[in-house]
């Protein structure tokens, strides 16, 4: 476990894919073709406090949806790269215009067309029910489920490797004066 403290410790950004890790993988479409998903409050709340903690996030996925850029706008996170099946060029603009090493970098996946950018990051993180082939070239396993917890089970990791978990936490409390 040391290892991937010593890696999270260096994340300056984690960039996320959406289906099947800020959603369970499930798309409900309606009559109208209309998109829907379902994003994990907890899993917000993490991205939230991630960014507070000065660590920037950014979104890459495959799909193009306008949920996932009415969620990322209330999330603050402006770095949202849609449509690429293929993701490695949506990494690299992303990667130039950051001005990170890739030492800097997570990236956290569920399927196999992940692994172009998890295999060039310094921290690649699976959800918990990634693929095998997924999790078998990730650096850690997050303990819950894509859309359940897994990307705060990240942001919580990542803060806490750079000692401001509880800090974090700890500004919640109410304490009378």
């Amino acid at each position: 476990m040391q290892d991937i403290l010593v890696k999270a410790e260096n994340i300056e950004l984690v960039i996320f894919d959406v289906d099947g890790v800020m959603t369970d993988g499930s798309l409900f479409m309606g009559d109208n073709g209309q998109e829907y998903k379902a994003f994990n409050s907890l899993d917000g709340h993490g991205m939230r406090m991630l960014q507070e903690g000065g660590i920037s996030a950014a979104i890459i996925t495959g799909r193009k949806s306008s949920v996932v850029e009415h969620r990322m706008k209330d999330l603050g996170i402006t770095r949202v790269y849609q449509g690429y099946r293929d993701k490695i060029p949506a990494y690299q603009a992303l990667m130039a215009d950051i001005g990170l090493a890739s030492e800097q970098v997570a990236y956290v996946g569920d399927d196999v067309v992940d692994l172009p950018i998890m295999t060039r990051v310094g921290f690649a993180i699976a959800v918990q029910d990634a693929h095998p082939y997924v999790k078998k070239h990730a650096h850690w396993i997050t303990q819950n489920n894509g859309g359940q917890g897994a990307v705060r089970d990240v942001c919580e990791l990542i803060l806490e490797a750079k000692g401001l978990l509880v800090q974090a936490l700890e500004s919640y409390l109410y304490i009378p004066e």
